[in-house]
């Protein structure tokens, strides 16, 4: 029982619960929210006859919303017939209400018009009022920009380029980014760089005018630039002969007031002279317009291509540096040559300097150091070269001034020039050879000149006018009256005023050259050494073996060369003089004049016996023996009284030797001696070898007692003493070969000689015998 209540529970519970299913299903279709599709599949999906059951549902449910509705309508019927009724009466006033609102609106729009009119012109205005607002704002946006970038075109107009690199600096960084949007802005943005690639070929092209103008004027700017250094330098030599004057006044009192008085008129002069040219002193500035290289390193290091323009720069200027230093191939030929091409080079770096100390960078002084290094190499080379074909000692010298110049200038600017002092020595050899050279042919000339004898003065005048050139004394010829003559010729004198004359010109090369006096005074000997130890030397060795020159002209020759060994000293005192350098000084070089001459004398004694043997043939040629005569002509032959007579008046010039003093005395003896034994000594061996001649086939005792009538004049000869200072009868023993040979053969004495040879105290002891033999052949 309890089951069957239990089941019958159940039933009713699953009744009750599917009932709750069709209304949620119900509920859930009416709210029309949720999807149909799955509330009517879970109605369907249920129970067989589930869709039946759900309809009836329905129906019902239907029908109670009809009811409802039903309920609805008949509650508030009358109340919708009422408002129908009070509509209907509102109606016509809605009407009159139309009409008048018609009415109304129309009025109110013909009133309106002339409010909406004015309206919408003040909107427009206040439209255009805004719009010119927002132009005036960009404007004083774009004005600036446009000023400036006008202002950029007025600066390329006047070619201020650096002006107008920094305002379009200011254009990029500052203006052209507030009005970026702007399409002119665009507009200038694209052309700002090309206005930069402009401003540096219009920089570049002004950079290499300026170089091609500063290749034109170097010669100009080097020449002012030398001129200067030479008027400092010659105002400051002044000063230095000046102080030299006043340190040497106590010693040389009454020559130092003469030559004070003219170097106060030089230093006088050259103060004027620098006063009137003072005005006249140009730099490189002045000639050359430098702002082209200023400005174009400026613009270039604004670009930032700084290191490019220094590149360029200094590679231009080096091929313009090889270019100076090539030189024209005459230009060893005058002064001028060289004076171009040291001006091209001084302003080419007279150039560099002012480029150096006005800029920072473009060129160092380590580059200057460099380019002048090469530049000296490559001068002191040309130098070398074109001063080695120079043979004109006065060109040799303006040489040496121009480099001196040339030297001091570049110092001044900073550059080292001790390798140009050091070729300057170099040059000063040659300047020596070239004068030697020259002076050569002024001896030749004086010594063509001159006539070798003594030279003769007819009164004090014309006498004081020879000792004022050449230091001659002879306190013996001053006691004599006049006219008298000087015992040595006019080549003396000469020669004495050509070798100072050498000096001076020596001491012309010597000047400036930073040299210390004791330095200068050593050069002027050595050169002066040169002058008479082979230059002069050399004159009188080829004027002694000239075969014009005879003896009397030797004998002359011997007389000057003695005065200028005496004027040696003189010529050294000159030296002192005009280097102020005494000669007790421990490194003071010596003339060698001394063996000079001395050389020299010896070279015209030889040549004196030379000579005299050699007239001595001459003489010996013209022999004309009859080898067979049967007996002598009882005198001697004509050409022997002839050479006799010769030799006498020969050997009697040579009393005109100096002798006033004894050494003079003793060496003109000696010489006259030699001479005469020379002369009898060659003419016994002449007279031997013609009795020996092998020619000669017989010889008759006629010609035996004619040859020694011939020997007999010339025993007398020797016996009258042609020459004094022999000893007893020396000269006699130069025929004592011939004497004892023909005694042989005229007495006949063979027996004695036979008996007594070999015995010292032979009476034919100087015969040979085969020399005996051979003329007893014939």
């Amino acid at each position: 029982m309890a089951r069957k209540s239990k089941s019958n529970l159940s039933e009713l519970y699953l009744e009750e619960n599917k009932d709750q299913i069709y209304e949620n299903a119900l509920a859930e279709i009416q709210s029309f929210q949720l999807p149909l599709g799955t509330t009517l599949r879970s109605v369907y999906d249920d129970q067989p006859n589930a869709h039946q059951r759900f309809m009836e549902k329905l129906d019902a449910c239907i029908r109670n919303h009809d009811r409802e509705i039903e309920k609805m309508c008949n509650f508030h019927h009358q109340g919708f017939v009422d408002a129908i009724t009070e509509l209907l009466k509102v109606r016509a006033d809605a009407e009159k209400l139309k009409v008048q609102v018609t009415d109304t609106n129309r009025r109110l729009q013909d009133a309106g018009k002339e409010v909406i009119a004015q309206t919408e012109e003040i909107i427009r205005c206040r439209v255009q009022q805004r719009n010119i607002t927002t132009v005036v704002e960009k404007l004083q946006l774009c004005l600036p920009v446009l000023e400036m970038y006008s202002k950029l075109k007025e600066q390329m107009n006047v070619k201020r380029y650096y002006s107008a690199l920094k305002t379009m600096e200011q254009l990029e960084n500052l203006y052209l980014p507030r009005v970026s949007q702007y399409r002119f802005c665009q507009i200038m943005i694209e052309n700002l760089p090309k206005l930069r690639e402009e401003i540096k070929e219009i920089s570049m092209s002004d950079l290499k005018d300026f170089l091609e103008s500063i290749r034109k004027h170097s010669d100009r700017i080097g020449e002012t630039a030398m001129k200067q250094a030479q008027q400092q330098r010659t105002f400051s030599t002044a000063l230095q002969k000046q102080n030299n004057l006043n340190y040497g006044r106590n010693m040389h009192l009454g020559r130092s007031r003469i030559l004070e008085s003219k170097n106060e008129i030089t230093l006088k002069r050259m103060f004027e002279e620098d006063d009137e040219h003072e005005e006249e002193v140009l730099t490189a500035q002045d000639l050359v317009d430098f702002s082209p290289v200023y400005r174009c390193l400026h613009i270039y290091s604004v670009l930032g291509d700084g290191e490019i323009f220094e590149n360029y720069y200094r590679k231009q200027r080096r091929k313009q540096a090889r270019l100076v230093l090539q030189p024209q191939s005459s230009m060893h030929e005058t002064v001028e040559g060289y004076r171009r091409y040291f001006s091209q080079i001084v302003g080419f770096f007279v150039v560099e300097d002012h480029i150096l100390h006005v800029t920072q960078g473009l060129v160092t002084r380590t580059y200057t150091d460099e380019l002048w290094n090469m530049a000296l190499s490559k001068i002191i080379a040309v130098l070398r070269t074109h001063s080695s074909y120079c043979s004109d000692p006065d060109l040799v010298l303006e040489l040496k001034n121009l480099i001196v110049v040339f030297a001091d200038t570049l110092q001044g600017y900073g550059f080292p020039v001790n390798r140009l002092f050091d070729l300057l020595f170099e040059i000063r050899d040659q300047y020596n050879e070239t004068l030697l050279k020259k002076w050569s042919g002024l001896f030749r000339d004086i010594f063509e000149a001159d006539n070798y004898s003594p030279i003769p003065v007819a009164n004090e005048e014309e006498y004081k006018i020879v000792i004022s050139k050449f230091p001659f004394q002879d306190p013996e010829l001053d006691k004599q009256s006049f006219p008298k003559k000087l015992p040595m010729s006019q080549s003396v004198p000469q020669i004495y005023i050509q070798v100072k004359e050498f000096i001076y010109a020596s001491l012309k090369f010597s000047e400036s050259l930073h040299r210390s006096s004791t330095e200068i005074d050593d050069m002027l000997r050595k050169s002066t050494n040169l002058l008479l130890t082979r230059t002069l030397s050399s004159c009188l060795q080829n004027l002694i073996k000239k075969p014009h020159i005879g003896l009397t002209e030797l004998v002359q020759i011997i007389i000057n060369t003695t005065h200028l060994e005496q004027a040696c000293k003189y010529l050294e005192d000159f030296i002192s003089n005009i280097t102020n350098i005494s000669q007790v000084t421990v490194h003071t070089a010596r003339l060698y004049g001394l063996s000079t001459f001395k050389d020299a004398r010896h070279a015209a004694e030889g040549e004196i016996y030379t000579k005299l043997n050699q007239k001595i043939d001459e003489f010996i040629q013209i022999a004309d023996y009859d080898w067979t005569m049967s007996e002598s002509d009882g005198r001697a032959s004509g050409y022997l009284m002839d050479l006799i007579n010769f030799l006498r008046s020969t050997f009697q010039v040579f009393t005109h030797l100096p002798n006033n003093n004894n050494d003079h005395a003793a060496m003109s003896g000696k010489v006259a001696q030699t001479a005469c034994m020379s002369a009898c000594q060659h003419l016994s061996t002449s007279l031997m070898q013609m009795l020996l001649d092998s020619e000669l086939k017989q010889i008759s005792m006629g010609a035996i007692q004619q040859f020694n009538l011939d020997v007999i004049q010339c025993e007398l000869f020797a016996s009258s003493e042609p020459v004094p200072g022999f000893q007893g009868d020396t000269l006699q023993l130069a025929f004592i070969d011939l004497r004892q040979l023909l005694d042989l053969f005229m007495v006949w004495d063979w027996s004695t000689y036979l008996a007594d040879y070999g015995q010292a105290t032979s009476k034919y002891l100087r015969v040979n015998p085969s020399t005996a033999l051979t003329l007893l052949e014939k």
